[in-house]
């Protein structure tokens, strides 16, 4: 092997060793950075990279909730189960089963995501249909929702009818009537 084969073997060898050095150097820093960077994902960007997945989603005031992912918004999520709905508040959710291991940062979601719970009961008050609002303290109210105000939602339940007003920082999730 001529010499200029040795010596660039020989500098390859060094420059292998010095970048295998510096790796190991600095695989402590880039722990520590993911570290801090993965305290910024907030449960909703866990949640939007599950969205077509079935999960368990364990919420306060009723307990697990079982079903696919189908949409996740600002404050809330829907999960489909079988034979009804759920509108879940973020807030409300304690644990979660079955999520994606990756997260989607909020600049990547779609505008209409940044539709609050608000939005989401005023469609099921167009719908008129019957639905069963579940409290962060196991209470319930079993009604058709009539109108949205900026934190709260009206529930119309009972025989005779009356007029339940429920705060949203009390809502733990809103189920459909079984059909």
């Amino acid at each position: 092997m001529p010499w200029e084969d040795e010596l660039f073997a020989f500098l390859d060898d060094l420059e292998q060793q010095a970048g295998a050095l510096w790796d190991a150097d600095r695989a402590p820093e880039l722990v520590d950075r993911e570290r801090a960077e993965y305290q910024q994902v907030p449960l909703a960007a866990r949640l939007m990279a599950s969205l077509d997945r079935d999960l368990t989603l364990h919420v306060t005031g009723v307990g697990a909730v079982a079903g696919r992912l189908e949409r996740v918004a600002r404050g809330w999520c829907l999960l489909a189960g079988l034979g009804q709905d759920w509108v879940v508040r973020l807030a409300a959710v304690a644990a979660v089963d079955g999520a994606a291991d990756r997260a989607v940062p909020e600049v990547a979601w779609s505008p209409v995501t940044r539709l609050g719970l608000g939005s989401a009961l005023r469609r099921l008050a167009d719908a008129g249909e019957r639905c069963v609002v579940h409290r962060t303290d196991g209470a319930r109210h079993d009604g058709v929702l009539r109108r949205v105000g900026q934190d709260f939602v009206e529930v119309l339940e009972g025989d005779p009818p009356r007029v339940t007003l429920v705060a949203f920082e009390a809502v733990a999730a809103i189920q459909s009537r079984e059909s």
